[in-house]
């Protein structure tokens, strides 16, 4: 399997996984953190398409933990 078919996999298996939990941000936010998640994975050698989604949903949901609290601290 191609490179570019493996993250598109992974991408897509990451994707319906955090819109079906409800966990999905903005469009364009959200997939910029798990194609950032993805590349990162894939220079260290990853080529399992389950892998690297899980890694891209952790990344997610850690970012999305990180903008929530920034949130909380300018809000109060």
């Amino acid at each position: 399997m191609s490179i570019r078919c493996t993250v598109e996999s992974a991408f897509f298996i990451a994707w319906s996984f955090l819109e079906g939990s409800g966990e999905l941000g903005r469009p364009d936010e959200t997939s910029n953190v798990l194609l950032d998640a993805i590349e990162a994975q894939l220079r260290r050698g990853e080529r399992r398409q389950l892998m690297l989604a899980n890694k891209a949903i952790d990344a997610w949901r850690a970012h999305a933990e990180k903008s929530r609290q920034a949130e909380q601290a300018r809000f109060g």
